[in-house]
């Protein structure tokens, strides 16, 4: 830990982000940490034995120890490729000029020579041209001092031999370690290889999805645009059609009552499932993933006759009568008005649903305050009626109040989970009071908007 924590000191920031580069000088500053280590036993040994110290010693000498200061230019310049080069450059000067002087073509130093050039190959791999030629230009100098002045004598052959031995061992020592960093090397190498791999494995297989989820997104559009055109046209139709036995309702006298009121409801239950449709099947708004909220000021009581128009012939099919309490039909209120509609429709759905020869009551009120006006409306009903450890999770997704109910009276569970998004869409909330048994109350809060009176408030409920 405490040398990894060493060579890290050495190394830059730039070249920690690669792990390559980052292995790669970790090799280099351990290898010129210790190498000069390794090798300064043959420059004492020279020294030793050397009658006086002469030049060739002292360049021999400090070039072993100047091998300590790259891993500081190292850190200083962030360069690799400069500190590799004066690396190469470096043993390949010293081992010459030790072949030179001490021994000739039979010197200790001849296998620092062939180490020299594995060490430019193995640091300069991506510049091997380059590393040879300069390996030659060295060899060419060397070999042409040769030929002018000869190879000179400066200690014997017995003295020779142990420095021999020592190069013999350093060498073999400062080898093993390459070959075990090279060994290492060439692990990340095929590791990097094997992730690469499964890189482009997983770049293959994202292409693939995409196309997917292009075709499927281009489908769902046109299937979208298809089911928007089939359900407005015959909702067109019948809101048309409605439109026209309403206006020859109004011009016969003759016609009864009840004939137009149904005429009515069809022409405003139609108009809401339009709206409703228009909605669900905008496929920029689905795309998107988005729900707007498109506000308007309507009245309370064309949008209780609306409900009622819709939620009546569900409601009374259990044999159960509507009331509908608004003392204050004339008010006016600023909200999405088919978000509205379509979460009392469902309150009163579920009421109907779930009430056998009872009353269902919707009463809407505007409590005025000074920081803002909120519209309660109230869905009533005495129908079964909910447990209570069914309440925490009423307004989940695909939840009933227990497993017999779908079974019973049918359903999905999405109802109430739709209504409580529709409550907050708007910016508000809903809870319920319920007793198993003995009914129950959903209340809506949400804002309404600046809420005004057109006229005195009618003050009797009224039953559908």
């Amino acid at each position: 830990m405490t040398n990894s924590r060493i060579m890290n000191w050495f190394i830059p920031p730039s070249l920690i982000r690669s792990r390559s580069n980052l292995e790669m000088a970790r090799i280099f500053v351990f290898t010129h940490l210790a190498g000069p280590v390794i090798a300064s036993p043959m420059g004492v040994y020279l020294y030793l034995v050397s009658p006086t110290v002469t030049p060739e010693l002292l360049v021999i000498v400090v070039g072993i120890v100047s091998f300590w200061a790259l891993p500081f230019i190292l850190r200083a310049t962030g360069n690799m490729t400069l500190v590799m080069s004066l690396s190469f450059q470096g043993l390949t000067f010293v081992s010459l000029v030790g072949i030179f002087f001490y021994g000739g073509f039979s010197s200790p130093f001849l296998p620092w020579v062939s180490i020299s050039l594995m060490l430019g190959l193995f640091y300069l791999s991506k510049n091997l041209k380059l590393v040879i030629a300069v390996f030659c230009a060295n060899l060419a100098v060397f070999l042409a001092s040769v030929f002018v002045f000869g190879l000179p004598d400066g200690i014997s052959a017995e003295q020779l031999s142990l420095l021999g031995w020592l190069s013999i061992v350093s060498a073999a020592i400062y080898m093993t370690w390459m070959a075990l960093y090279y060994s290492r090397m060439v692990a990340l190498r095929t590791e990097l290889e094997v992730e690469a791999d499964r890189f482009r494995s997983t770049i293959d297989g994202l292409e693939q999805a995409k196309r997917i989820a292009e075709k499927v997104n281009q489908d769902r559009s046109l299937f979208f645009a298809k089911m928007s055109h089939e359900l407005r046209t015959p909702l067109n139709v019948i809101i048309g059609y409605s439109d026209i036995l309403i206006e020859d309702c109004a011009d016969n006298a003759d016609m009864p009552k009840q004939t137009e009121q149904d005429l009515s409801r069809i022409n405003a239950a139609g108009k809401h499932l339009l709206s409703l449709v228009s909605q669900a099947l905008d496929p920029d708004r689905t795309e998107r993933g988005e729900m707007l909220i498109n506000n308007q000021t309507f009245a309370l009581g064309a949008l209780c006759d609306d409900v009622a128009a819709t939620i009546l012939p569900m409601v009374e099919k259990n044999g159960n009568s509507l009331v509908i309490d608004c003392p204050i039909r004339h008010e006016t209120v600023n909200t999405d008005r088919t978000k509205l509609a379509q979460i009392l429709i469902n309150l009163l759905g579920n009421a109907g649903k779930f009430t056998r020869n009872g009353t269902i009551t919707l009463s809407l009120r505007i409590e005025k305050s000074i920081a803002d006006d909120r519209l309660i409306a109230t869905v009533a009903d005495n129908g079964i009626g909910i447990a209570p450890e069914a309440l925490p999770r009423l307004f989940e997704a695909y939840v009933q109040a227990d497993a017999s109910i779908k079974k019973r009276f049918g359903g999905t569970g999405m109802g109430l989970a739709i209504t409580r998004k529709f409550c907050a869409l708007l910016g508000g909330d809903i809870r319920v009071q319920s007793e198993a048994g003995k009914g129950s109350v959903f209340i809506i809060d949400i804002p309404a908007g600046s809420a005004k009176f057109d006229t005195e408030p009618d003050a009797v409920p009224r039953a559908a």
